[in-house]
């Protein structure tokens, strides 16, 4: 049901003003509606609409950062293990199904995680399905 028109921040500690390494000032222009995890965005999502414009950060839980990164520079690499937790990209293959189970557009979309790898896989996600899409118009 849509509730209203908003912007989607997903994050598990930074605020969108926080995003200065995108470059992107429409961090700073516009207003948010901030979740930490994928449940938090699911919930939201289903509560109140699609959004306008969704912002994914890839790890979502300290379990998704080396711990040797910590120290000084704060650039976070995910872990080479697996772990449980889920991601920025679990909320984007959600979103796409979400999308694609109700008949709906997929809303505008950035991804601001400095995880250089899951910000590649998110973006080739959701790019690729929109092209599909695109190519059975």
């Amino acid at each position: 049901m849509e509730n209203k028109t908003y912007n989607l921040f997903l994050d598990d500690y930074r605020r969108p003003n926080g995003c200065q390494h995108t470059n992107n000032p429409i961090y700073n222009q516009l207003e948010w509606e901030i979740v930490r995890n994928y449940d938090a965005f699911v919930k939201f999502i289903i509560e109140n609409g699609l959004p306008d414009l969704v912002s994914f950060d890839h790890d979502l839980a300290d379990s998704h950062y080396h711990p040797s990164m910590y120290q000084g520079s704060k650039i976070y690499m995910k872990y080479l293990e697996t772990t449980s937790e889920k991601t920025g990209m679990d909320c984007a293959k959600w979103l796409v199904n979400y999308c694609i189970d109700n008949g709906r557009e997929f809303p505008k979309w950035l991804v601001h995680s400095m995880n250089p790898v899951g910000a590649e896989n998110i973006s080739a996600y959701i790019s690729n399905y929109l092209k599909h899409l695109s190519s059975q118009e």
